[in-house]
């Protein structure tokens, strides 16, 4: 196995430099960075949507023991 399976990678073009950027850029920049963040966010909704239908699903019914 290897290491370098573990080893969290950033996210390609982040933390982007922010010297070289203009007030609009960074704005356009910002506005760009907050969709991705809803993008995120909607598809964590999503997923934990699914994962507790999976696990209500395998659930035990009410009053049953294992």
């Amino acid at each position: 196995m290897d290491d370098d399976e573990f080893v969290p990678r950033a996210a390609p073009g982040l933390p982007r430099p922010l010297e070289a950027l203009s007030v609009a850029d960074l704005e356009a920049y910002r506005e760009a960075l907050e969709r991705e963040i809803e993008r995120v966010r909607a598809e964590l909704a999503r997923r934990q949507s699914v994962r507790g239908a999976a696990e209500a699903l395998f659930r035990p019914p009410s009053g049953e023991r294992r």
